[in-house]
């Protein structure tokens, strides 16, 4: 049987040495991968990190259909892991850094799943255009569904624009996420579930289940809304969403991660 507890110190240390570690030789469940996950961040609390909220994965039916699944997958923010809007961060904490663009809602009130749209709706504060630093810790970027689990869904970082006010429609705008000034990414909100409020549904629902509601004042990242792209030492990052606005950052090296 897996020691649950192992492999979450192991993938701590990878994380916070920016080192490479190999797939999680055990067969788990999904279950397993989320005790795994949970007690991977209790070391980050710990440590005096605090949870600021949940990222989505998989919610895309093609990225479902990739990797062979039919739930979405989700791990925790923490605020070790928000970067400044227009900030930079270190190349040199990541063992393969990628970058998503997102959507992302705050919420003004608890919202303990099962959850309707209107309900999940009525619960926004503020949304924002966003950008999820996505860094998988393990050899070659090569994982299986749980293995990416365990390791708190590849959430790494996170990057929160302006917000706009929650009347805000959201379910199909376009979204340009440029490299160095060159559009890299081009892609529509409607890739998030046909509208990114039912990734909010998702959230509440499976954070629930795992007897962890959502609260007030919580951060959620909706998904990917487009494919992933790898990032360099010097890149600056710009997303730019259509009724939202800006968010951006640069890539620096800084210098190496620290143990």
């Amino acid at each position: 049987m897996a020691d649950l507890q192992a492999l979450a110190e192991r993938l701590d240390e990878a994380q916070r040495l920016a080192r490479a570690t190999p797939q999680l030789e055990d067969a788990l469940s999904i279950l397993d991968a989320y005790q795994v996950q949970r007690a991977l961040l209790e070391r980050r609390y710990a440590r005096g990190e605090r949870r600021v909220g949940i990222k989505m994965g998989f919610t895309s039916r093609a990225k479902m259909v990739q990797m062979g699944v039919s739930e979405m997958i989700w791990g925790r923010l923490t605020d070790g892991m928000m970067v400044e809007e227009g900030g930079t961060v270190d190349f040199d904490r990541y063992v393969h850094p990628r970058v998503e663009p997102e959507i992302a809602f705050i919420l003004k009130r608890d919202l303990p799943g099962p959850v309707t749209l209107a309900g999940a709706a009525a619960a926004v504060e503020a949304i924002a255009p966003a950008l999820e630093i996505i860094d998988s810790r393990y050899k070659d970027f090569r994982f299986s569904v749980t293995d990416v689990v365990a390791d708190n869904s590849s959430s790494s970082s996170f990057v929160v624009g302006p917000w706009s006010t929650p009347s805000t429609n959201v379910s199909n705008v376009g979204m340009i996420m440029s490299v160095n000034g060159e559009p890299k990414q081009i892609g529509s909100s409607a890739a998030i579930l046909g509208s990114p409020l039912r990734s909010l549904v998702a959230a509440a629902r499976l954070a629930s289940e795992a007897g962890e509601s959502l609260r007030a004042g919580d951060v959620i990242l909706a998904g990917g809304a487009t494919a992933a792209e790898a990032l360099s030492p010097g890149d600056h990052i710009r997303l730019e969403v259509q009724g939202l606005g800006i968010a951006e950052f640069t890539v620096g090296r800084t210098g190496a991660a620290s143990g």
